[in-house]
């Protein structure tokens, strides 16, 4: 299970910790001091020893940085945590601010005074975004520090939980679909470059069919690689995490290597030419490679598109880890509206929880399950505590997103259902929702296309209504990897990698009314082959929905929905009826049954 610093574990860690580190940023002559979220590996979601801007702040979202100053300090986050922030952080020690708003950079411009030392640990920042921290400090008059001992490690002292060493084991074809030396060798062979330093622990599973359990809700193992052009490579792990049946699994042409030879092998690779990723590796890496006199090529991983395009037995197995998942899925909501009385949050997370153990296959859950009754269904990443936890009543929405970890596939969904009767401002807006979402499903589009060219479709019905949600729309998934993937999205952000035949992303569009309830659905779709279209001139993509499970008909205002629509839902809920159905027992199967009948 995850863990996490928040108001059910420790209710003083930002009066009583802010102080700590103040003492330490002294010791080492620093004003201010830069916190991100990121850890070493810029992870999206960390182990508990790499948790620093939790431990520092409260805050736990998965996004953020901190700005500590000897007199005062900012939070910053962005507007998916822009109730959850105020509700975890003492507004008496934290400013909390908008990163759209500029970030911290902005801030130390605005804030910091000529002369002012402002310190960062270069291993948590990437050079882009420490190259902008630097302009701003120079605006201001302030300077930026490197600091080799991090001020906040040394507050947090003892108390700081060990790192992780889960055992690194074998993912083996029967999974992945493809050798690692015949990935090496195709990698190796499309590099520009002598050598790729990689350091994000999914690259690294990926690439050497591995996995872990370094980090929270992923199988990962933290580690770096250096990947040489003819698909050798050496991989640095923890030798506490090295398994005998890992040392086999790999290839004659990878080295097993300690961490701490890492520093010495970048050395080598003096007048090489280096590819580095700088949105994945810190300034650290670019620093060593420097002062090695590697020639730096800043390329993007030249794992992450490979890994984002599922082969055919990735792709299999994502349809078998969401059938079963689906069913785990529709028992959980046939078990909802066969409740009495109010619906406990953390009982309904426990109770989803237990449906998808009692497949026999799960590893983990893909993500801390979002379970938000009534206004907490407004906040877009709660997820329910001790002090937080609410009984859905009769009138509310119940927001559930979930998802779970498997050997064949990773999945994500979003249901929201009625406890009760809802009002007719939830159906319109649900239903509003849901057009955007089945415009999403049934587009087709040509080679070339990116998710911000297609965000506008699931946006479109709110917006007509003047509404809209602070979130993207959909994300990569990766395979028995993260939930969350790139380098493809759909968002309203240009850019991003063209959309490819096997990519996996979610479709989850939303809305939410603040204090009043909160509205997504959420299903994974992957992206399938070009083929014709009647009377058309060009082969088109489209998308294949991997997610199984019904969808929430009272709440559904069908007379909004157009034909075409209602024929969508329908054979939507005929698909979930036929693959979902003989999963479930007699009574989920007979109320599956009325839920899936044609509107």
């Amino acid at each position: 299970m995850r863990q996490s610093f928040d108001e059910t574990t420790d209710p003083s860690y930002g009066p009583r910790h802010l102080p700590l580190i103040r003492r330490a940023m002294a010791d080492q002559g620093l004003d201010g001091f830069i916190v991100p979220h990121e850890d070493e590996h810029q992870n999206e979601y960390l182990p508990a020893a790499n948790d620093r801007l939790a431990w520092a702040t409260g805050f736990t979202g998965s996004a953020g940085a901190a700005m500590i100053m000897t007199d005062k300090a900012a939070l910053f986050v962005d507007g998916r945590y822009a109730l959850q922030a105020p509700a975890q952080v003492d507004q008496d020690m934290f400013e909390i601010k908008d990163l759209m708003d500029g970030g911290v950079p902005a801030w130390i411009e605005a804030t910091a005074k000529a002369g002012q030392v402002l310190g960062y640990d270069p291993r948590l920042h990437s050079p882009d975004s420490l190259a902008r921290l630097e302009a701003a400090a120079v605006k201001a008059g302030a300077s930026m520090m490197a600091v080799s001992d991090n001020p906040l490690d040394a507050a947090w002292g003892t108390n700081r939980p060990a790192q992780p060493a889960a055992p690194v084991v074998p993912h083996t074809l029967q999974y992945s679909g493809e050798a690692s030396a015949e990935k090496r060798r195709r990698i190796g062979l499309a590099m520009n470059a002598d050598a790729a330093v990689l350091t994000a622990p999914a690259s690294i599973a990926w690439l050497f069919n591995i996995r872990g359990g370094d980090v929270i809700r992923s199988p990962l193992p933290l580690g770096q690689a250096i990947l040489r052009k003819d698909g050798s490579a050496d991989l640095f792990l923890d030798p506490a995490k090295i398994t005998p049946g890992l040392a086999k699994w790999l290839d004659a042409d990878v080295a097993l290597r300690d961490p701490s030879d890492l520093q010495g092998a970048l050395a080598k690779l003096s007048n090489q030419i280096v590819s580095i990723d700088p949105a994945q590796s810190s300034a650290w890496y670019f620093s060593q490679l420097e002062t090695a006199g590697a020639r730096i090529y800043r390329m993007p991983d030249p794992t992450a598109l490979p890994r984002a395009i599922k082969n055919a037995v990735e792709i299999a197995g994502a349809r078998a880890a969401h059938s079963r998942d689906g069913a785990a899925l529709t028992n959980f909501l046939h078990w909802i509206v066969n409740q009495n009385g109010p619906i406990e949050e953390l009982a309904a997370v426990a109770q989803l929880e237990a449906f998808r153990e009692a497949t026999g296959v799960l590893k983990d859950l893909s993500f801390d399950t979002i379970a938000g009754a009534g206004p907490n269904g407004a906040v877009v990443h709660y997820h329910p505590t001790i002090k937080t936890s609410r009984a859905a009543q009769d009138g509310d929405l119940l927001l559930v997103d979930s998802g779970g970890q498997y050997l064949d596939g990773t999945t994500d969904v979003t249901r929201t259902v009625s406890i009760g009767t809802p009002s007719e401002e939830m159906r319109q807006r649900f239903t509003l929702v849901l057009k955007g979402h089945l415009a999403l499903a049934r587009v087709r589009f040509p080679a070339g296309i990116t998710g911000s060219l297609l965000d506008a479709l699931a946006r479109g019905p709110l917006w007509a209504q003047g509404l809209d949600y602070d979130h993207g729309t959909g994300h990569g998934v990766g395979s028995y990897l993260g939930v969350h993937e790139g380098p493809q999205g759909i968002s309203k952000r240009a850019g991003g990698a063209p959309l490819q035949p096997g990519m996996i992303v979610s479709n989850e569009p939303g809305y939410y009314k603040t204090g009043a309830y909160g509205i997504r659905i959420e299903n994974l779709q992957v992206v399938t082959q070009p083929t014709e279209i009647a009377g058309g001139e060009r082969a088109m993509l489209g998308f294949e929905t991997l997610t199984l499970a019904p969808i929430d008909r009272k709440l559904i205002a069908v007379c909004l929905l157009t034909a075409e629509e209602r024929a969508q839902l329908d054979a939507y809920h005929a698909r979930v009826l036929a693959e979902i159905g003989p999963q479930l027992g007699a009574d989920a199967r007979a109320w599956l049954e009325q839920v899936c009948a044609p509107l």
